[in-house]
């Protein structure tokens, strides 16, 4: 196992209709990530697609499960195994419905949450043991987050035009929090991105 390999997963679901809807701010982060390298993903082994970047010396795996959010688990225990990759060296980007949207939380271990993709890495990981980077995407009914909508719909809608701009701006505050985070200073890098209001 190398101490200089990342494994970054974000969550989400494939195909087209999925696209930019609020469950999948996990994949839009690692598309992200790849697009600031030129980094492009292909289809790996591991039931999902997969690249490659590097932030200073250390390599970083970019990877979004194609097996739909419920399976996600299936892929990341895949990949990790056939990487020798340990669990603290595994960071999940998810949505997360109970902090208010634009928030982000860098997290170690704890529940699900009721997440259905965090729940499947657990069950096939068979351990809690990883960093989580939660993004916020509000839960309808509560402040202007649209009252009248169910759960399961409003977080497969896609985002507004002012709600993508505001993930926009957050990905790019997040970068000097993750920069701490693969040198390997997780205290700093929880103290960096835990502040981002």
């Amino acid at each position: 196992m190398s101490s200089d390999q990342f494994l970054v997963t974000g969550l989400g679901n494939p195909g087209a209709a999925y696209e930019k809807t609020r469950h999948n701010v996990g994949f839009m982060l690692a598309d992200w990530l790849a697009e600031l390298q030129g980094a492009v993903f292909s289809a790996d082994k591991h039931q999902g697609v997969s690249t490659a970047i590097r932030i200073g010396d250390k390599k970083i795996y970019l990877l979004k499960p194609q097996t739909f959010m419920n399976r996600s688990g299936r892929s990341v225990a895949s990949f990790m195994r056939y990487f020798n990759l340990h669990p603290a060296k595994l960071l999940v980007v998810h949505d997360d419905i109970d902090m208010h949207p634009g928030r982000i939380k860098l997290v170690e271990g704890g529940g699900t949450g009721g997440h259905n993709g965090i729940r499947s890495i657990v069950g096939e990981l068979g351990t809690n043991d990883f960093f989580r980077l939660k993004i916020g995407i509000g839960r309808p009914g509560f402040g202007e987050a649209h009252p009248d909508m169910e759960v399961d719909k409003y977080v497969l809608a896609k985002f507004s035009a002012a709600e993508a701009h505001q993930i926009q701006s957050l990905f790019e505050e997040i970068t000097p929090g993750l920069d701490f985070f693969f040198k390997g200073d997780a205290a700093r890098a929880m103290t960096t991105l835990n502040a981002i209001k």
